[in-house]
């Protein structure tokens, strides 16, 4: 698929690098690690979005049948993001520290229209004295739009067997 952007810019989701993604998905974990949820909203595309985080017992997980962690389609992202910018996220308020690292990025052939893609993650949320981490893999659906790559969907796998050591999921991974 090829998008052109307002500046005449096509971008080929068929010869997009690695680097290209690299950047995409580096400059998320700036924006969440920033704290700016909005920002983070911006790099997602129009439209149907979906955010999954599945249960660590069922990372196969299917929402419509399986009990998930998170579940967001686009209006339930926007509500999430003005939920913990706000102060009735009394789990994030004030808000944690947060560190994401994102490692072996791996693009697969366009498929749709959607450049699938994986990468590794570890974030690292500190908050009241105390550390925790979560460890996993991210599965993308990026387009084209307007010339520019957008997060179509979102799917982070925990490797973790269990919450307990971090104790909840009250940030974005």
């Amino acid at each position: 698929m090829t998008a052109v952007s307002d500046r005449g810019v096509e971008l080929d989701l068929a010869t997009v690098t690695r680097p290209t993604v690299e950047d995409l998905l580096y400059r998320e974990a700036a924006l969440l690690d920033d704290w700016d949820l909005d920002g983070w909203l911006r790099l997602w595309a129009a439209g149907p979005t979906r955010y999954v985080v599945p249960c660590n017992d069922t990372p196969d997980g299917d929402p419509a049948q399986d009990l998930v962690l998170i579940d967001d389609d686009e209006l339930r992202m926007r509500l999430r993001v003005e939920r913990l910018n706000s102060r009735k996220a009394h789990r994030e308020y004030p808000h944690s520290r947060t560190n994401h690292q994102i490692y072996n990025v791996m693009l697969a052939p366009v498929r749709d229209g959607e450049l699938p893609v994986t990468a590794s993650f570890t974030v690292w949320r500190f908050r009241g004295g105390k550390a925790s981490s979560y460890v996993g893999r991210h599965y993308y659906r990026l387009v084209a739009v307007d010339g520019e790559l957008r997060i179509r969907a979102k799917r982070a796998v925990l490797d973790m067997t269990e919450l307990r050591p971090a104790g909840d999921l009250a940030i974005i991974l």
